[in-house]
């Protein structure tokens, strides 16, 4: 297997996972939007907190992301396809926008991948995004439940909590069989194994949405 990236696509990648961290940290630090509002006087803040809440962002919804769309480039490329990642600059911009008025919906772009192919391997390039989200959920899953055990609070545990929830809820999402989501092409696939997938993914991202 042949897994190489261009100039271009290092570049999109690092600037899709910037922009989701910024974006998070936005939606999670109001401060900051407080103090643009009041005029950009952002000396009130704590530096510390802000610094922590960036890399509790890259760590969690920037590296879920980023694996989700190298594990759909690694699928492609074991199947033989010239598979690459496109960032969607506009819709980055779109997160950052929405993050300051209190919400993130994110489409920061998307691994494109071409040559002959089968719908298995379609179906199985598709699945491998979600079930690595669904990986991720559980390896984050082992320092939420020990920080759990000592009480909350801290950097771990923040990045245990965050790195927990967001993965849940990006399995779930992109499980959903519409439009140009993967549960859509592996349920073009196949609807039991779609099945199998999304129903404890949706479960479980339903439970990281209300719950955690």
């Amino acid at each position: 297997m042949n897994l190489t990236f261009s100039e271009r696509e290092i570049r999109d990648l690092v600037v899709a996972w910037l922009a989701l961290g910024v974006a998070f940290t936005l939606l999670l630090e109001r401060d900051i939007v407080a103090a643009l509002d009041l005029g950009g006087q952002l000396t009130g803040l704590n530096p510390t907190a802000v610094g922590e809440a960036l890399l509790v962002s890259l760590l969690t919804v920037g590296v879920g992301f980023l694996l989700h769309e190298l594990a759909h480039k690694v699928a492609a490329v074991r199947f033989g396809q010239a598979a690459t990642f496109r960032a969607d600059y506009r819709m980055l911009g779109f997160a950052v926008v929405g993050a300051l008025v209190g919400f993130l919906f994110a489409a920061p772009g998307a691994v494109v991948h071409r040559g002959r192919i089968t719908p298995r391997e379609n179906g199985v390039i598709a699945l491998a995004g979600p079930v690595t989200n669904l990986v991720l959920a559980a390896v984050f899953l082992v320092p939420f439940l020990a920080a759990l055990g000592s009480g909350t609070g801290g950097f771990i545990w923040e990045v245990a909590y965050r790195g927990l929830q967001i993965n849940l809820l990006l399995a779930g999402f992109n499980m959903l069989p519409f439009g140009p989501l993967d549960g859509q092409k592996i349920r073009a696939w196949s609807t039991a194994v779609w099945a199998i997938v999304a129903i404890p993914s949706l479960i479980l991202a339903v439970g990281a949405l209300f719950l955690l």
